[in-house]
């Protein structure tokens, strides 16, 4: 049974950083691609990162890039969203998904959020001046 528990989020400055977790259990997490997305009110829901550990890939949105980084802790079987030099722009509810991928993913593709169908709760972050 496929369970994600999403945690980290809270009050920044912007210009602040913060670290996301997703605790992955239930599968093996590594077959799997793993991402991080964001949804705001009456937006749709966003890629913000995406990992394929057994392919080597990682994804970044335009908007993050250079900013965030997504890496994995094995022993611990979490996937992290470091968030760095944040902006208004960056807030939102993070949610992280997972999804066996049925094809290669591809790197540009892969972080897509309709191809994801297992889903943990939101982690809200906020950013003030």
């Amino acid at each position: 049974d496929v369970q994600l528990q999403a945690s980290g989020g809270g009050l920044v400055q912007a210009g602040g950083s913060l670290t996301l977790s997703c605790a992955a259990s239930g599968f093996p997490r590594e077959e799997y691609v793993i991402g991080w997305f964001r949804q705001v009110p009456g937006k749709e829901r966003e890629g913000v990162s995406c990992i394929s550990e057994s392919d080597g890939l990682t994804y970044y949105s335009d908007s993050v890039k250079g900013r965030f980084t997504i890496s994995v802790d094995d022993a611990k079987n979490t996937v992290y969203l470091r968030m760095n030099s944040l902006k208004f722009e960056d807030m939102g509810d993070y949610y992280c998904a997972a999804v066996w991928p049925k094809s290669p993913p591809k790197s540009a593709t892969m972080c897509s959020y309709n191809l994801f169908d297992h889903w943990g709760q939101g982690t809200l972050v906020t950013v003030s001046s």
